[in-house]
This record gives structure tokens, sequence and C-alpha cells, in this order.
């Protein structure tokens, strides 16, 4: 047995050094370490007919002479693969000293950063951050949130009409719920969380809408929207100011004063528009906030009781309050940036910035 694994071990050594290719190696290692009739498989199942004197022995150079050749193949496939490599090269000039090319790291999207940490300041302070379909039935976007058919303000929101009918998409099961839009606002998950969940709830809803408008430095057809909606008993505005001024504070990291003006929206009765105290001039008046001292943030209001009645909850037990903004806008705001078209032209200089 000794010696047969000496004389394989010899075999194999001289074989392998005339190897020249992938192809002749590979018959190689069939030949010597296949798991089937590789010779030395043969050997070591000879391993059970020795006596037990020898077997700890044999079994042990055994071990050794695999382990061996299995080391040359290695080798052998290194120097081979290395060999090809250098063929390559070899072809054509390749200064070896000139340095790598450095991938430039990705950088996240001032929207998406701002973004992530409204979500973030809104979840600590109680409220579940919500999604719903871009491509809205025509219920959800408009009837549901009081805004029937022959209501004038549809006209305050140009539409993207889809040439198909929801129960025809399949979105809803019944005829009620009309065409389908490219959403013009997040407030159509106003309703389909009410739905869903019922009261209580208090929840945001970040998300893309669209307007079929002209496109301008302050104007596009897609930009982004935060929703928010609290809805409990014994909700009142003063719940609502108190809020906003908390997440503001928390997002421009400085104490900001929140005040209510009369405005109308159709889902929410009474309707508020709402601006902070200007961060620039401390309230005192500049340019930006046009010497008032206050810049026009977000509408909101206390949620009508024909959307509550919509989402299928009670008005003269619960009430609730609505705000929305453009998130969009606050990133403007907050970079200075002029143009909002800058945030989806993909320019890579505009984006490094962030």
């Amino acid at each position: 047995m000794k010696e047969l694994l000496e004389n394989l071990k010899k075999e194999a050594v001289e074989k392998i050094g005339k190897v020249k290719n992938a192809e002749e190696l590979k018959m190689w290692e069939i030949e010597f370490l296949g798991r089937g009739k590789g010779k030395m498989t043969e050997i070591t199942k000879k391993l059970k007919d020795l006596s037990d004197a020898e077997k700890p022995v044999l079994g042990k150079l055994a071990n050794e002479v695999k382990r061996f050749l299995e080391e040359k193949f290695s080798e052998k496939k290194n120097s081979l693969e290395n060999a090809a490599i250098e063929k390559e090269l070899g072809k054509d000039f390749f200064d070896t000293t000139i340095p790598g090319k450095v991938r430039g790291l990705g950088h996240i999207h001032p929207l998406s950063q701002v973004q992530e940490e409204v979500e973030r300041i809104f979840s600590q302070m109680g409220f579940t951050v919500m999604d719903g379909p871009e491509v809205e039935s025509e219920y959800y976007n408009f009837e549901g949130l009081n805004i029937p058919l022959d209501h004038p303000a549809r006209d305050m929101q140009d539409t993207f009409f889809v040439a198909e009918t929801a129960a025809k998409a399949g979105q809803e099961g019944d005829g009620k719920h009309g065409r389908l839009v490219l959403r013009t606002h997040t407030s159509p998950v106003q309703v389909r969380t009410m739905e869903k969940f019922g009261a209580p709830l208090r929840v945001i809803v970040p998300g893309r809408v669209f307007r079929y408008e002209a496109t301008d430095a302050s104007h596009d057809t897609t930009f982004c929207q935060v929703e928010g909606l609290l809805v409990d008993e014994g909700i009142s505005l003063a719940h609502l100011k108190g809020v906003l001024a908390e997440f503001l504070t928390r997002l421009f990291g400085k104490p900001v004063k929140v005040r209510f003006r009369p405005g109308y929206f159709p889902f929410v009765e009474p309707g508020l528009e709402v601006d902070f105290s200007c961060l620039l001039c401390g309230g005192r008046g500049c340019r930006v906030c046009k010497q008032s001292g206050w810049v026009e943030f977000m509408g909101a209001g206390m949620v009508h009781e024909n959307v509550l009645k919509a989402g299928g909850i009670d008005p003269k037990k619960y009430q609730g309050w609505a705000f929305g903004f453009g998130l969009t806008r606050l990133v403007m705001m907050r970079y200075g940036i002029d143009d909002i078209r800058l945030l989806t032209n993909g320019d890579l200089r505009f984006i490094k910035q962030f």
C-alpha cells in the first residue's frame, strides 16, 4: 500500500508538469482525484482490507498524498489562469502603473432626504406613514372629498384623466368610482385610510401628485406633497396648531411660530391657510417674506363631515383635522433652490451638492 501511494504521487507529479491548458488539467483531476474511478479513490477503498495496525499509519499517509495532489492541482490552476491573463494583456500595451478608476458614491436626492426627515419627526409624534395609489379613481380623488362632478372646485386642479374606468381596470368593484386619474393631491388616502382603519387615527401620507399645467421655474406636472390627518374625539384647531409648531421647530432646529388665516378647501370646514414665522429675518420682515414676517406654507382645516361619512366615520362622535403641504416647495425653501425643474432633470452636478 505504501509503495502504491508513493508511485501514485510520483506519476501525478510527472503528468501535471506536462499539462498545458485547462482541459488537460481537468483530465488530470479526473484521473487522479476523481470521486468515481480516480486512482486516489481506488487506493483509499483498499484501506478497509488492512490490519488494525496498518490502518492508522497508511490512512495518515493516504491523506497526506491526497492533500499534496490537491495543492498541486490548485497551483497549476492558478498558474494557467495567470498565464492566460498575461497573454491577454500582452496583446495591447497596458500601463500597470495607471491608478484605477475610483467609483463615486451616490447621493440621496434632497427630496428623499427631507421626506425621510419629515416621516421621522411625525413618527416620533405618534403618526403612521401611509401610502396610496398614484393612479386613483375619480371617486377617491374628488367625490369622496366633497368635490362632486359639477362642483366648481374641480377647476382648481388641472387633471390627467386616464381613458379607462376604475371598474374596468379592476381597481374598484362598482360603478360609483368613475374614471381613473393621476391623483392631483395626496388627500384620497384620507378616505382610504378611514375606510380601512376607522377612528381614532393619525397618519401622514407623503407621495407624488400630478397636475396638467405648464412647466416653469415654480410649476411642474409632477411634484411631491405630504398629507396629514388626525381623527379622534374632542379634536380642535388648537391641536393642529400645536402639532404644526412642534413639527416645524424640529424640522428647522429653532423655535417656529404658526398662524392661521381663513382659506377655502372643499374637504375641510373651516378651511385655513397656515403660515410660519420667517426664519431669515426672525419675523421682522425681509424680501423672502415680503416684509410681512410670515411665510405661506400649507392648507389645512377641520375635516368636512361629508369626508368623514365617506370614510365610514360618525361625524357626531369624531372630529378631525387635515393638512397638506408641498414637500417640493419645502425643499426649495430649505435649500434656496430657485427652479423646480432642477429637482427632476437628473443633472448630477445639482444632486452632488446635497
